[in-house]
Formats: structure tokens, C-alpha cells, sequence
């Protein structure tokens, strides 16, 4: 059994434990009298050697105050704990280790410098302690740093808002100076990013040493004047900028047609620039920064940010608050509520590693738990309107809002226009619902550099003092297009022809004056140069331009920007003229085609067949000797051609078969008069070859321009390169075209339109072009990859394209086209073929067939007793034949036989007949003939199809003797 008095020690000392433990709890929880709420260490480190360092220490003091101010009893205190980076970064990674190890901070704000942030950065990570930087460098990733925040916009948000400056400006090239640093690197590439997407190239990227001096600057400024951009991105810090500008203002860069822009951290930090620098070296600079919203909340704390800033800097001269101090105040407002959030929920202390071996001076700091929660409410954030605007974070970074846009004029700046995302430039910005909407697309009047109010092009010709460089072809022939001629003793390059006039009007009419001078350049056999050689010359630098008959191809775009083509495209072929068809004795053959007369020939004897067929039986015309009957089927079919035929027809078949068969027949010879007709009268240029694809088969010569890239073209025609001939002359052309392949010359001519026109201009009468037009881009003319030349140039060929300048050039070099025939194609009456008379052949056939078989149908009917029998079947088609063979007797009221009183009285008519004409001397003759039935019943029939009407006196007169 226990002794009582044991059990009572234990229970009294188990007592005053537990009141021990609440009265360490009390005091922690700041429940005792001597204290009311739970401290935290918040840890600040600035450079507050600068102005913005200081700027930032009076916000964040201000920004605590007011936290403490507006705090109700036992809220959390926070205690923060400054320290100076001294411009250094070792300082400022000294600092934040003596924080976290012997303060132990739970937040730390900056360091205000991108390369002090980076390793203060690593620590924070290490020991779970959120970093709150204004640092701007792009390099410091908040995805790749989890306890990294970013109290600032980063650099990389300005560049899609300056790309829209240049864009409404339309400038193709700029440059970009920046100092050798972190900070100044970091921007470049997001930078090029943003140009590019607007098809802008950064021509050169000027790069300023930190530690450089003026002579070094004003010699660098130098080089960059001695080049064609203009447009030039400043990413500077102030004290560097002021030395760049009034270098540039000595190198005369800040005068009329020069641009600057600056990015926000030095327009942001004018103030700190000294006023005797912007009067008179930053004139008429563009600048962005974030726009800060005035409102009745920010001129009150600006006052209160002022009186401050006397109390502790009272030896200083006046410094203006910027957009960091206000990003300050704004971040460290969000720290103090993120505290009080999560600040009751653990004991702000450092958890210390389990084991002390082995570990480094950072394991040794520990981590923070408070800092953990404390992170997930600082890197997101919920819209709110703070000092600086709409003051957001979201996954630790600062969101974007609007860039105001600024023209430095005087002492200061002068809003022109803003930036968004989402609508872009405009000059104004209406406020609905805390949203920017965009008022215009356009900015305010500028003033720029030199006190010029016309907006700068972006590029000049170099100050170098040379002038545009401009290589020309020189070859032996077509002196129209161009000619080049140096002077004997000045040695002065003249080019004249079509081409050099229209680069002169295309220069004259740019709105500025371009110095140029040209280059000859020989394109002939002896040096083996074409016309891909002289282009290659402006991608090795030798020439700035090349002004000549050079043709846009893909290939030459690889390595040159062409202007729009100022004359027209295509490729073609020249070939010599037949001798005149005219003089041939065998010309009525040529209007059809020989299938077409194969075709014809049949169906006149097959539309013979027909009739002699549907015939045969019941007109005795059709019946005879076989000799006969032979000779009446091609006589019937061929004298419907001139429808000569005097034979009747007694069936209806026939007679349907036979309107069909006159209407195809009508056709056919009156297409053929036409066409015979053309062929005789109308003079005929024939060429000698249709198709370029016989010259192939055939392996004659082709003749194309020297130094032309149509060699290349004929090659992938599958042409034999041992057959090409290269000439330089229009007569030369006409020499080989005239002697053929044959006899040393060539059977066709390939070149571009424009030089086979003025071939045809000249030889209309004994060549013709033909086979189809190849496409091409036409004559340009060439610049450098990426020249502001080219948008310029290729308006003003537009222009004159467009005005009376050109025709009067093409009638001053070329003549009037009018003075020969069309040779555009081959205007020669063709022969005509089978197929355009198809659709009349298979109606003519259709119904001579159904005609043809609906008789066979019917004879067989009538004689289906043939059919019935039990003979074999050569015996039934020899009856059906002889059948067929027999005279029909198609009379219904007369006997088999004529009897001996019928032909008597047949002898009777004729003499009546004959009198007839003696009795009735004023009757018209219906005929010429009149025909009496015969045994058979057939009524009479005149010539052709027509028959007597049986109403004429005449009929009346026969019937009546009869």
C-alpha cells in the first residue's frame, strides 16, 4: 500500500507544474500585465544610401504606423528590424542571415536590388521565410522560387506596351541600349520577343559598361550614329541614363528624326535625374511607367509622406515619391494583414534541425513554421484598391495593370497615352468598373527630339557621308530595258532605259532625298556571272540595292527583300511562222478534221443503208439489179449533201430518218463554209511548233537570254542541257529562230514576257508566241534583308505604277504595241473536231436505229408464220430474206395484175395530160413532172418530197377524163 505522504508530494508537484505551464503560456500569449499582444519580427533590408531606399523606409514606416494605429488591444505587434545593404550584395546576404539567426524574422522585405535578391532568395527558401522584393529583374522566377513575392512589376510587363509604341509608329528596325547587368540583361530577350511579334527587328543591341566613361559612351553613341536605325530603347538606371543623353545631345542624336524611348524604372525615377540634364539633353523622349490613379487617399498620404520624409532626412533635399514607395507601402499594408490573419494560430518561432551534425551555418537557422502560413496568404492576394491602383498578387507575382505614356517636355513630363493589355494604346482612359477601356487608338500630339512635331520615319541614310550603293547589271543587248555606259575619263556611271526611269521617279517620289551612285556589274560568258550573282552582292555587303531587270524568285528572297514588281510576270516561248496555208492546193480538206471526215463518210453510208432498207419493199426507185441498188444507196445519202437527191419516199420511217439526217447535214456544211471561208481570207500566223513538249521529243535547240534564270526553268522542264543556246540581242533571237535547229540556230526562244514582247514588237510578222504562260513575280528591285527601304520603295512603285509616268515610259522606250497584231496567243482557225459534233451524230444515229429497228420488229410480225414453221433455221432466214427481197403490194382496191384496160387508160392520162397544159394556158405549173401512181397505189409525187395538191385544176382536169 502507498504512503499517504507520497502521494500527496506528487500531486502538489504535478500542481505547480501546471501553473508554472499557464504562467509561461500567459506571457506567451501575452496575457500577463507586462505585455498585451504576440510580437513578430519582420526583417527590412534597403540601400538606404539611395533615394529610392529612403523613399521606400519612410512608406514602410508610415505603412506599420498605420497598422499599429488602426490594431485594437491584443493584436498582434510587429517589430521590424532595418538594416542597410550598403549597395552591397555581400551586405545585404550578411543582413539576412543576421536576421533570421538572431532576430529570427518571420517576413523579410527586400533587398531592392535584382542581384542582392538572388541569394537572399536561396535563404528564404531554405528556411521557410517569405521574401517580399521589389527587385524587377525577369531572372528572379517566382515559380521556380516558392518563398519569393514580388512587391513590384517586373520589367519584362513593360516591353508588349513599348512594342505598341513602335508599332503605331510603324517602325520596322530599333535599337536597344542597356547596361551590362543583370538588370539590363534581364529585359532584352523578353524585349526581342515582343518586336518580333509585331515583325519589328532589333537591329543592333547597344551594351554600356556600368564602369564606363564619357569618352567610352560618346564613342559608342558615335557608332550607333553611323547606322540606319533611329529608334532607340533605353534600359538604364538614372544616374547611367543622365551621362548616355547628354553624350547624345553632344553627338548631336537628340535633334529632329531621331526617337527615344525609355522604359519605366528611369521614367518612374525622373525626379531623381538632375533638371539641368532633361532641359537640355531629353527633349522630346517618350517614356512609359505604371500608372498611379490620383485619388483623395494618395494626395493625403502624399502630404503625410512628405512630413515624414523632412523629420528624418531634414539635411536632404526634397525628393518626390514614386510608384516603389507607393509599392512599399502597398506590400508591407498586405504583409501586416496576412499576419494578423495567420498570427494566432502558431508561436512565431523557428523550428531547429533534429541533429547538429554535419550541417551547414544555413541548416543551422532552422525553419519557420509561421512563415509556411504566412506564405499562402501573401501570394494570393484578392483584388483591392490600394495607393498604387489595383494592387494584386496572384501566384507571387504583381499583376499588370495600365503603363501611362509620357513625352519629357521642359522640366517634366507631359501624359500622352496609355497602355493596356486588353484594348491597347489610346490616349484616354474611362473608368467603368474599375475597368480601362480604350477611348482612341491614337496618342496625344508629341513633341519630338529637336522641337519636331512630325513623327520620326526610324531610319536615315548612314552620316557616314556615302551614298546608296546601287548595283546594275551591264550586258551586250536590249538596251531598252536598261544601259549602262562609264564615262572614259570621269569614269562616272550612267544607266539609262526603262528601268533606270523608273527608279529615278520611284526615288524622287519618296517624301525624302536618298543619295545613291551606280555599280556596273558585267553579266556576260567571259566572267560566267548571272543575275543570282548580283543579287548575292547585297547579302555580302558589297551593294546596298540592286536596280535592274532582275526577276523575284524565291530563291534570291532568302537572301533579299524585293519591292513590289513594277512590270509584268510570266515565262513564255517564241517560235518562227509557218509558210501561208493559203497557196496549199489541199486546203478545202483542212476545215475538218480527218476523224470528223472518217465520221461523216460513215454515217452517209449508213444513212443509205437506212433508206435503201426502209425502201427496199414498197418504192420501186430502190429495187432492181444489185448493181443498182448498190449504187442508190450511196447515191441517195451523198446527194443530201447538196440536197440534190429527186428519188421519192413512200415510208414515214424514212421520211423521219430523213429530216433528222437534212438538219445534221445543214450543220455540218455550213460550219464547214465558215471555216473553209476563214482559212481563205483571213491572213493566218501558224507557228511551226505548238507545244514545248515536241521540241523535247523531237531534241531540237532552245535559245534563252544570257545570264537569264530561265536556264534553270527549262531544266525542270525535263530539257536536255546540251541543247540550250544562250544569246544577248533581239537579233540574235531572230537569227536562230530563222536558221532552226538544223542549221546551228534554235526552234524556240524561252524568256520573260516583257523581252518577248518587245521581240514580237519588232518581228511581229514572222514569229509567234506560244504554249502556256509560266507565272512569275516580275522585275524588282532588291535591298538588304530587313531595310526600311523596302515598305518606302514599294509605296512609291505603287504610286507610280498607278500615275501617267508609266505609260508615257513604256511608249518612249518600247513603242506603240498597237503597230502589230496581237500576239498574246495563237489566233488561227482551227480545224474542227469530232467532238463538237458528237451530240448531233448520236441523235442522227438514235433515230436511223430506232427507225431501223422498229421495221425489223414489224416485218418480222407480219411474217410470224415464216417463224412458226418447223424448218431449220437457215431455211426460215432464207424465207425471211426472199421475203424481204419481194415487191410488197401495197394496193387495196386495184387487182394483183395491172389488166391490159389499165394501162390503156394510163396511156389515156398521159395524153390529157399532155393537153392539159394547151386547155388551161393561165393555170401556174405545180411541177416540173408529175409522176401517175403506178399498179402498186403509190400516189404522185413532184421532185424531192413534194407531191401534187390534189385541189389544183390540173388534178381535177386527169380525174375527170379518167
Amino acid at each position: 500500500m502507498q504512503n499517504p505522504r507520497c502521494s500527496f508530494l506528487i500531486l502538489f508537484i504535478q500542481l505547480v507544474s501546471i501553473i508554472s505551464f499557464c504562467h509561461y503560456a500567459r506571457q506567451i500569449r501575452g496575457e500577463d500585465n507586462k505585455t498585451s499582444a504576440i510580437e513578430v519580427d519582420v526583417g527590412i533590408i534597403l540601400d538606404l544610401e539611395t533615394n529610392v531606399g529612403k523613399v521606400m523606409n519612410i512608406s514602410i514606416l508610415l505603412a506599420l504606423a498605420d497598422y499599429h494605429a488602426n490594431a485594437s488591444r491584443g493584436a498582434i505587434k510587429i517589430v521590424p528590424h532595418f538594416r542597410d545593404s550598403k549597395r552591397d550584395d555581400v551586405e545585404a546576404a550578411s543582413a539576412a542571415i543576421y536576421l533570421l539567426k538572431d532576430v529570427q524574422v518571420q517576413a523579410i522585405f527586400g533587398p531592392q536590388m535584382s542581384t542582392q535578391t538572388d541569394f537572399v532568395i536561396d535563404i528564404g527558401n531554405r528556411t521557410k521565410v517569405p521574401i517580399i522584393s521589389p527587385a524587377t529583374s525577369p531572372s528572379l522566377s517566382v515559380k521556380e522560387n516558392p518563398f519569393f513575392i514580388r512587391g513590384a512589376l517586373p520589367s519584362s510587363s513593360q516591353t508588349k506596351a513599348i512594342a505598341a509604341i513602335v508599332r503605331n509608329y510603324d517602325w520596322r528596325q530599333v535599337v536597344i541600349i542597356y547596361e551590362d547587368s543583370s538588370y539590363g540583361t534581364g529585359i532584352v530577350p523578353h524585349l526581342t520577343d515582343a518586336l518580333l511579334e509585331i515583325n519589328t527587328l532589333v537591329s543592333y543591341r547597344s551594351v554600356i559598361s556600368l564602369s564606363a566613361n564619357d569618352d567610352e559612351i560618346l564613342k559608342e553613341l558615335y557608332n550607333l550614329n553611323t547606322k540606319q536605325t533611329r529608334v532607340f530603347i533605353v534600359h538604364l538606371q538614372p544616374y547611367l541614363a543622365s551621362r548616355l543623353f547628354l553624350k547624345a545631345k553632344e553627338a548631336g542624336m537628340m535633334s529632329s528624326g531621331y526617337a527615344w524611348i525609355i522604359t519605366d524604372v528611369l521614367t518612374s525615377l525622373l525626379d531623381s535625374v538632375d533638371h539641368s540634364v532633361i532641359e537640355s539633353s531629353m527633349q522630346g523622349v517618350l517614356g512609359i511607367r505604371p500608372y498611379i490613379p490620383r485619388s483623395n487617399e494618395l494626395n493625403n498620404y502624399t502630404r503625410r509622406w512628405r512630413k515624414r520624409f523632412r523629420q528624418e532626412y531634414p539635411d536632404m533635399d526634397p525628393v518626390e515619391l514614386n510608384v516603389y514607395g507607393l509599392w512599399a507601402y502597398d506590400s508591407i499594408t498586405a504583409l501586416t494583414k496576412a499576419i494578423a490573419k495567420v498570427g494566432t494560430t502558431i508561436i512565431p518561432k523557428f523550428k531547429k534541425a533534429d541533429t547538429t551534425e554535419n550541417l551547414t551555418d544555413l541548416d543551422a537557422l532552422g525553419t519557420s513554421e509561421f512563415g509556411s502560413l504566412l506564405l499562402d496568404s501573401m501570394r494570393n492576394t484578392t483584388p483591392k484598391t490600394a495607393l498604387s491602383g489595383e494592387f494584386r498578387i496572384i501566384d507571387g507575382e504583381l499583376q499588370l495593370y495600365t503603363y501611362e505614356i509620357v513625352n519629357i517636355i521642359g522640366k517634366g513630363e507631359r501624359s500622352v497615352g496609355f497602355w493596356t493589355e486588353k484594348d491597347g494604346i489610346s490616349q484616354k482612359l474611362k473608368m467603368n468598373s474599375k475597368t480601362a477601356k480604350s477611348m482612341n487608338e491614337q496618342l496625344a500630339a508629341i513633341i519630338w527630339p529637336g522641337e519636331s512635331i512630325i513623327v520620326p520615319r526610324g531610319w536615315e541614310i548612314p552620316t557616314s557621308g556615302k551614298k546608296l550603293r546601287v548595283g546594275v547589271p551591264v550586258k551586250g543587248g536590249l538596251e531598252q530595258f536598261i544601259k549602262v555606259e562609264i564615262d572614259a575619263k570621269t569614269q562616272a556611271v550612267t544607266a539609262t532605259g526603262f528601268i533606270p526611269d523608273v527608279f529615278k521617279e520611284v526615288i524622287q517620289s519618296l517624301p525624302y532625298a536618298i543619295p545613291y551612285e551606280f555599280i556596273p556589274f558585267p553579266i556576260d560568258s567571259p566572267t560566267s556571272q548571272d543575275y543570282d550573282d548580283l543579287v548575292y552582292k547585297i547579302s555580302s555587303k558589297e551593294y546596298d540595292a540592286v536596280v535592274g531587270d532582275v526577276t523575284i524568285l524565291a530563291s534570291r528572297a532568302k537572301y533579299v527583300d524585293f519591292t513590289l514588281p513594277f512590270s509584268e510576270s510570266g515565262i513564255s516561248a517564241v517560235v518562227s511562222v509557218r509558210n501561208d496555208d493559203r497557196k496549199n492546193a489541199w486546203i478545202f480538206l483542212k476545215p475538218l478534221k480527218s476523224e470528223l471526215w472518217i465520221t461523216t463518210g460513215g454515217f452517209f453510208i449508213f444513212i443509205g443503208f437506212v433508206v435503201w432498207v426502209l425502201e427496199h419493199r414498197v418504192n420501186k426507185e430502190f429495187r432492181g439489179p444489185k448493181h443498182k441498188q448498190v449504187g442508190m444507196i450511196f447515191w441517195f445519202s451523198f446527194s443530201t449533201l447538196v440536197f440534190a437527191h429527186r428519188e421519192r419516199v413512200t415510208s414515214n420511217f424514212t421520211r423521219f430518218v430523213l429530216i433528222v439526217w437534212v438538219f445534221v447535214v445543214l450543220v455540218l456544211t455550213s460550219s464547214y463554209t465558215a471555216n473553209l471561208t476563214s482559212m481563205l481570207t483571213v491572213q493566218q500566223l501558224q507557228p511551226s511548233i505548238t507545244d514545248l513538249n515536241d521540241l523535247i521529243k523531237n531534241g531540237e535547240y532552245v535559245g534563252y537570254q544570257e545570264g537569264s534564270f530561265v536556264k534553270d526553268v527549262l531544266k525542270h522542264m525535263k530539257f536536255d542541257s546540251s541543247k540550250f543556246r544562250s544569246y544577248s540581242t533581239l537579233e540574235e533571237y531572230s537569227n536562230a529562230l530563222s536558221r532552226g535547229s538544223k542549221n546551228g540556230g534554235v526552234g524556240a526562244i524561252v524568256d520573260e514576257l516583257p523581252y518577248l514582247r518587245l521581240f514580237l514588237n519588232k518581228y511581229c510578222r514572222k514569229y509567234i508566241m506560244v504554249g502556256p504562260t509560266y507565272k512569275a513575280a516580275g522585275f524588282g528591285f532588291a535591298f538588304p534583308k530587313g531595310s526600311p527601304l523596302v515598305p518606302d520603295v514599294s509605296r512609291a512603285v505603287l504610286q507610280v505604277m498607278e500615275g501617267e509616268f508609266m505609260n508615257n515610259i513604256i511608249q518612249k522606250w518600247f513603242g506603240n504595241e498597237t503597230d502589230c497584231p496581237k500576239q498574246d496567243g495563237m489566233a488561227i482557225a482551227s480545224s474542227l473536231t469530232l467532238d463538237s459534233f458528237m451530240g448531233l451524230f448520236l441523235i442522227a444515229g438514235v433515230s436511223a436505229g430506232s427507225a431501223l429497228l422498229l421495221f425489223f420488229l414489224i416485218f418480222l410480225y407480219q411474217n410470224r408464220e415464216i417463224l412458226a414453221t418447223d424448218d431449220s433455221v437457215w431455211q426460215k432466214l432464207s424465207a425471211i430474206a426472199n421475203a424481204f427481197d419481194k415487191e410488197k403490194d401495197n394496193s387495196n382496191s386495184m387487182s394483183e395484175e395491172p389488166s391490159e384496160g389499165n394501162e390503156i387508160q394510163t396511156a389515156m392520162l398521159f395524153a390529157e395530160s399532155e393537153a392539159s397544159t394547151e386547155i388551161l394556158p393561165h393555170l401556174p405549173l405545180q411541177s416540173p413532172e408529175i409522176r401517175i401512181s403506178d399498179g402498186l397505189g403509190a400516189s404522185p409525187a413532184l421532185e424531192g418530197f413534194s407531191t401534187t395538191e390534189p385541189g389544183t385544176p390540173v388534178h381535177e382536169n386527169i380525174t375527170g377524163a379518167t
